[in-house]
């Protein structure tokens, strides 16, 4: 299995209102910093994302990919690669889980890259890590704004 990247924050907001935020692919570019566009291709019957087009510009890596997306109960997504000009994967997932009796959450974000070019698996679990914790950092912002 390949090696992977997580971290953890806290949100001070309930999961509902974490996932929320997580779920709404339009509103990406907003907050996420290397999203430049997103745009949902299939719903499941329940109305979330199942495919999402995501154009991704994170200074090294510049790409235009779909992940397939996966929702386990209303505090677990995950995603795989379909497919992306420069990478090889690109797996990961949110888990929520509930503190504070439910005013916050903490939120775990795993992610595995794998790239089309060669490179260092130092290099590339420090650009996991990078995108890891300016996604969570962007995600509490997000949330605890209120927008």
């Amino acid at each position: 299995m390949a090696e992977h990247t997580s971290s953890s924050i806290t949100i001070e907001a309930a999961p509902a209102e974490v996932m929320s935020v997580i779920a709404d692919f339009a509103r990406y570019p907003e907050w996420t910093g290397e999203v430049k566009e997103a745009e949902v291709l299939s719903t499941d019957p329940a109305g979330r994302a199942e495919k999402v087009r995501l154009l991704l510009d994170a200074g090294a890596i510049k790409d235009d990919h779909t992940l397939a997306y996966t929702w386990t109960g209303d505090n677990e997504v995950s995603w795989t690669l379909v497919k992306s000009q420069m990478l090889r994967s690109l797996d990961g997932s949110y888990r929520l889980a509930p503190t504070a009796g439910g005013a916050s959450t903490e939120v775990t974000y795993q992610l595995t890259v794998d790239v089309k070019i060669p490179m260092l698996g130092m290099i590339k679990r420090k650009a996991e890590k990078v995108i890891i914790d300016r996604a969570l950092a962007g995600l509490k912002k997000r949330v605890e704004s209120g927008k």
